[in-house]
């Protein structure tokens, strides 16, 4: 039996498939491959749907739907905005929406929508990341916000809402690794620690740059004395090469760190 939109093909390993596409005011859309010429052509239905009847709304996804979650919303911003991509993005006024599931969506300013448009944005657990050619890239850290910052203390949502990447929603207090900020005696100082096999106090120090230097520093050094650890390394743009030396070199590091002997 011959269903419209569904052509039969093959796996590598010789198994029947079933390819679903549309074509769409002379744009041809693959929906996806299934395993029966049936559940394909009931997508291919499903997408013709869609496309037609605009009471279908990202919220509105069922579970009972054929059609992937992904197609369901390229295929409603195709029928209102006119545009088709293969990532679920759907065009607001100034800003796009990129659907993880009906319920969670993520916020981009609309300059990021060619690398969304090239990039799928991938889910494990908490922890979202980017398909970047082969590589993982961390979504908060195309943001700035590094691994293991803390919420609160090293950044925010201003709105509060945590799947909201438009840059004006994410306000960092830290850029750097190993800094917090403290008060001592009414004055607003940083104090910078690093991990060996706890954390050691680097030193307090009056800047952020110079708390991110003095971490630097105390790599360094740790690195010498024998610590096979991958420190990150903060990288300061404020400020030219010959300020960073003399920073560096004037810098007090803590004699715990100064005088650590490796055990290893």
């Amino acid at each position: 039996m011959h269903y419209p939109g569904v052509y039969e093909t093959e796996l590598k390993d010789g198994t029947k498939s079933y390819r679903a596409s549309l074509t769409h005011k002379g744009k041809h859309i693959a929906l996806g491959s299934f395993s029966s010429a049936k559940k394909a052509s009931k997508v291919y239905e499903e997408g013709h749907k869609v496309l037609k009847d605009k009471t279908y709304q990202p919220q509105n996804y069922r579970k009972s739907f054929s059609l992937p979650f992904d197609k369901y919303i390229s295929l409603i911003n195709l029928r209102d905005n006119r545009m088709y991509f293969a990532n679920p993005i759907y065009l607001e006024k100034n800003y796009f929406s990129y659907y993880l599931s009906p319920d969670r969506v993520l916020r981009f300013d609309s300059d990021d929508l060619f690398y969304y448009s090239m990039h799928r944005i991938m889910k494990r657990g908490k922890h979202l990341f980017i398909d970047d050619y082969g590589s993982q890239v961390s979504l908060p850290g195309r943001y700035g916000i590094r691994n293991y910052a803390i919420e609160g203390k090293d950044y925010r949502f201003v709105n509060g809402d945590h799947y909201d990447y438009r840059h004006a929603n994410i306000e960092i207090y830290n850029p750097y690794y190993g800094i917090e900020e403290i008060e001592k005696k009414g004055v607003t100082k940083y104090r910078a620690k690093i991990h060996v096999n706890g954390y050691f106090i680097v030193g307090v120090y009056n800047t952020q740059i110079e708390a991110a230097i003095a971490y630097n520093k105390a790599a360094d050094i740790l690195k010498a004395a024998g610590v096979k650890k991958n420190y990150a390394v903060n990288y300061i743009d404020e400020i030219t090469q010959k300020e960073y030396a003399d920073i560096y070199k004037e810098l007090t590091i803590s004699e715990t760190i100064r005088n650590y002997t490796c055990p290893c």
